[in-house]
C-alpha cells in the first residue's frame, strides 16, 4: 500500500486535505473503516490531540460522511479519505499546536506511513482533527 496526501484546501479557518491509498501489491486488499491518523511534530513525535471519525469534531457533516463500507482494491486501485482540521485559536493562554507530519495507517494494527502536508497541520488551540472513511470517490 502507498498512502499519499493531496493539497491542503483552506477556507475560513477550516483545512481539508485528501489522502489517497493505492494498492501497489499483486493481490487484492480489502479496507473497511477509517484511516488511523496521528499528528506528528517536526521531530516526528506524536502530538496530544483528539482525532474523530467523521467530520463532526471539526465541521458540519457533508457528503464525505458516508458510513464505512468494505472496498476491495485490486492491484492499482485507489480509495480516498479526507482529513479536516481548524486553525482556530480559542484560548489566549494556550499555545497553538502545529504539526509537521501525519502518520496514516489504512486501519488499526496496519503499518503506518508518514506524509508531509503542504504547510503542515496548523490546529490552533482546538486540538481536534477529523477523518472520513475510506471510499471510492
Amino acid at each position: 500500500m502507498e498512502i499519499t496526501a493531496g493539497p491542503v484546501d483552506t477556507a475560513m479557518f477550516t483545512r481539508a486535505m485528501g489522502i489517497v491509498m493505492t494498492n501497489c501489491g499483486t493481490g487484492e486488499y480489502t479496507v473497511n473503516g477509517f484511516p488511523v491518523v496521528r499528528v506528528l511534530d517536526a521531530d516526528r513525535q506524536p502530538l496530544d490531540i483528539a482525532v474523530g471519525n467523521g467530520s463532526m469534531p471539526v465541521s458540519a457533516p457533508d457528503s464525505y460522511d458516508a458510513p464505512p463500507e468494505p472496498v476491495t482494491l485490486r492491484p492499482g486501485d485507489q480509495v480516498t479519505a479526507r482529513v479536516l482540521w481548524r486553525n482556530e485559536v480559542t484560548s489566549s493562554t494556550e499555545a497553538a499546536v502545529n504539526g509537521k507530519y501525519l502518520e496514516i495507517a489504512p486501519a488499526e494494527g496496519e503499518p503506518a506511513q508518514v506524509v508531509e502536508p503542504d504547510g503542515g497541520v496548523d490546529l490552533g488551540t482546538t486540538g481536534r482533527l477529523a477523518v472520513n472513511a475510506w471510499a471510492v470517490r
